[in-house]
């Protein structure tokens, strides 16, 4: 009886190539700069109540403070973890969204005009930087399916053709 010896599956060459198209979709100025724009969004988030002064409400200081911190780890190690970037940046962009509506949502008092202002403008463009990652990954999957597509169709074509006499 013959044993068959697998190699595992992460040395599968599409797994492989998978891998090396994410590795070259985050170094691309653009996932750079994404990745730089939710840092700082992350941060300034987390630091708004004491920039902008409304950290005596402590129930929206808090919710800003875990939700910058989550925003930042969401998105900014996009490029360590391109692969799995769709589904955080979606998960971003609801954070975006939380921010924009935590002043009336959060218990207590905390509906001022400076944290409203804050938390709208911060939401807004944490939302719109996560959608923009979001579109970035499945951009460059699509690239790799693409891709891989058009190998496989000339694949198909060499193998429909007759050998030849050196082919044989």
């Amino acid at each position: 009886m013959a044993s068959t010896h697998h190699a595992p599956i992460e040395e599968h060459p599409d797994l492989m190539e998978l891998r090396a198209q994410h590795d070259r979709a985050a170094t691309t100025p653009r996932a750079q700069m994404i990745e730089a724009l939710a840092l700082i969004t992350g941060l300034y988030l987390a630091a708004s109540p004491w920039i902008c002064g409304f950290n005596g409400a402590t129930t929206l200081t808090v919710t800003n403070l875990i939700v910058g911190i989550a925003y930042m780890l969401l998105l900014g190690g996009l490029g360590s973890s391109y692969e799995r970037t769709h589904s955080m940046a979606w998960a971003a962009a609801v954070i975006g969204i939380w921010t924009c509506v935590a002043p009336w949502v959060v218990a207590g008092d905390v509906a001022h005009t400076r944290s409203i202002t804050s938390n709208l403008i911060t939401g807004a463009i944490a939302t719109v930087i996560a959608v923009a990652a979001a579109v970035a990954t499945t951009s460059a999957a699509r690239g790799h399916t693409e891709g891989r597509r058009g190998s496989t169709r000339a694949q198909d074509d060499r193998s429909a053709m007759p050998l030849g006499r050196d082919d044989r």
